[in-house]
């Protein structure tokens, strides 16, 4: 079969085949090797494509018809052809030698069809595809639920696919790049309003729950304020998406209590109102067996003195009594009231000789014991703040993703050993919950630095219970949102079960990573120069990851976005406490045989 060319000086006078498609942007070239996954185009001079351009062109077979190949340009290429010397730049734009600038786009092949996988002959026209074709080539007219992630670089929606978000076909998130420029927790938190806002979860969205740990500041305790940024370009961005330009409706705020604080007020400074403090009681900690998570390190399971925790696990479970209204418990007849009471009274059950067999076990060592201890001692300052029994019971004490669609729990304020605890206590008492109320609704549990909770290397009951979540997790309608640094450092399988994969501005070195084997050789050099808001997708059903930018958020992610601060919106519905009484020139003084009060 041949194909004819038409000359150089007759380009203009090509034609979109009478298709309705755009006008061509130039042929496939004939230079190198035409494959039915990749091709090449020779762009028209006065014509361009640029990296993610969606390309389509249509060839006819006999006995099938017009084959269409569309893709998604990854590389373009200009060049003198003529020249053979660096030197010969200078010659030619002297015009002393002739040569001619040309340039190629390598385009990676996204869709066929119908499915028969034929090259591409050189010399056929290549068309940017739009409209019906661009939904096509990218499989958006097979998503029977489109969630708006973004605006591709032809300033068109782009979309992923529900069915590998909700847990129908695949589910979880793996968010990465270099912190405070790859904005990972921004492009999760815009990915939760756009599932809450554009009304893809039908009747699910009442049944459905985010819950989010803050682990970078208060950045995250404004989700429900409107963004003082906000402008009518960033309405217009958000309305192209089909989306509102609004801060999230229905938020619960959780903090630790203020150290030292007897009266249980969360440690937080830029708002103070509408955060709830949180804490466990002792007797909590002792019937719910959480003292596992205490020793949340990786390098725990590699230590003899693991059986130690299970065994005085099992005892506390059964031996510590609730005494009191405050959550104290007592053992033995001793109460202990705070943390550093019960690591005491635990310290000297190990050690009396007519406890220790039924406290640490009949064949375990001193050695073993004490190197317990000593890593139970070290828990001491961080757990103390959240392990209480001299506070005061609220309602809003324990934290519960049911009274609100977003939960954000803010743990900036403690150290690295208890936010371990509260993440694992936490996502395990959500997980129980959402199994044992079934897979009717959704809960979306977003966590940043998931290379700490889920490391690759050593085992933790928080790693266990993740990779759990991230191994069936969707058949319970648990989804994992997980943004780390480098996914290099986090478990396997985790990344491995995560149907979105999604790249922000990564470090040179990591980028080089197998991990990022999904990205094409160009996107990984892009990844590495991402602005801000820029992220590559990857998604099952596409071949080619997709460069989307999101826009700003609507809501505020510090206090001075805040359109109103939390505490003046308070102030303005409380400062006049007389509003309501009548002004004094509506007395009649005279009658009360009074004389009325001096003037200001």
């Amino acid at each position: 079969m041949s194909t004819e060319v038409p000359p150089i000086g007759n380009r203009s006078s090509r034609s979109a085949s009478g298709r309705g498609r755009q006008p061509p942007v130039g042929l496939v070239a004939g230079t190198e090797d035409s494959t039915p996954l990749a091709f090449r185009v020779a762009i028209e001079p006065e014509a361009y494509l640029q990296l993610d351009d969606v390309v389509l062109t249509v060839r006819d077979v006999p006995g099938i018809g017009p084959v269409s190949t569309a893709g998604v340009v990854t590389q373009v290429r200009a060049r003198h052809e003529g020249a053979s010397f660096g030197s010969d730049t200078f010659l030619i734009a002297d015009g002393v030698l002739p040569a001619h600038v040309q340039e190629l786009a390598e385009v990676t092949t996204t869709r066929v069809d119908p499915e028969c996988y034929i090259p591409p002959l050189p010399g056929t026209p290549a068309s940017r595809a739009t409209g019906a074709e661009r939904e096509k080539a990218l499989y958006f007219d097979q998503m029977a639920t489109k969630v708006p992630i973004g605006m591709g670089r032809d300033g068109e929606p782009i979309f992923a696919n529900l069915e590998f978000l909700d847990g129908t076909r695949g589910a979880h998130v793996s968010i990465s790049g270099i912190s405070g420029v790859a904005t990972k927790t921004s492009f999760a938190l815009f990915l939760l309003h756009s599932l809450f806002t554009s009304g893809v979860l039908g009747k699910r969205q009442l049944s459905t729950r985010a819950l989010i740990f803050s682990v970078k500041g208060e950045d995250l305790l404004f989700l429900d304020r409107p963004n003082i940024k906000l402008d009518d370009d960033l309405r217009a961005a958000y309305a192209a998406l089909g989306l509102p330009a609004s801060p999230f409706s229905s938020v619960g705020f959780f903090a630790p209590p203020l150290p030292g604080d007897q009266t249980g007020r969360p440690n937080v400074v830029g708002r103070t109102a509408g955060v709830s403090a949180f804490w466990w009681t002792l007797a909590e900690f002792c019937a719910g067996e959480l003292l596992p998570y205490v020793f949340a390190d990786v390098e725990d399971e590699r230590n003899q003195y693991t059986m130690v925790v299970h065994q005085v696990t099992t005892r506390l479970k059964y031996e510590a009594q609730p005494a009191g209204p405050d959550g104290a418990v007592a053992i033995n007849g001793r109460l202990a009231r705070t943390w550093p009471e019960l690591v005491d009274l635990i310290d000297d059950l190990l050690n009396d000789d007519a406890t220790q067999a039924d406290w640490a076990g009949r064949i375990t060592g001193q050695g073993t014991i004490n190197a317990f201890l000593r890593r139970l001692r070290s828990s001491v300052r961080p757990l103390t703040p959240i392990l209480r029994g001299d506070l005061t019971a609220t309602s809003r004490r324990t934290i519960d993703t049911t009274d609100q669609q977003v939960t954000v729990i803010d743990l900036n304020t403690l150290p690295e050993r208890a936010q371990r605890f509260v993440v694992g206590v936490t996502t395990a008492t959500e997980t129980a919950r959402k199994e044992k109320a079934g897979p009717g609704g959704l809960l979306f549990t977003m966590i940043d630095e998931l290379n700490k909770y889920a490391p690759r290397e050593g085992s933790s009951p928080i790693k266990d219970l993740l990779l759990d979540i991230a191994e069936r997790g969707r058949s319970l309608g648990i989804i994992l949102i997980g943004a780390q640094q480098t996914a290099s450092e986090v478990e396997r399988r985790i990344v491995s079960n995560s149907s979105i994969k999604i790249v922000g501005r990564l470090d040179p070195a990591e980028a080089g990573r197998p991990e990022y084997g999904f990205l094409p050789a160009s996107q990984r050099q892009r990844a590495t120069l991402a602005k801000p808001g820029a992220m590559f997708v990857s998604q099952p059903e596409i071949p080619v990851p997709l460069a989307v930018e999101f826009p700003f958020p609507a809501w505020a992610t510090r206090l001075s976005e805040c359109a109103t601060a939390p505490e003046q919106e308070r102030e303005t519905t409380t400062r006049d406490a007389f509003r309501r009484l009548p002004p004094v020139d509506d007395f009649d003084f005279d009658d009360l045989g009074i004389e009325p009060p001096p003037p200001f």
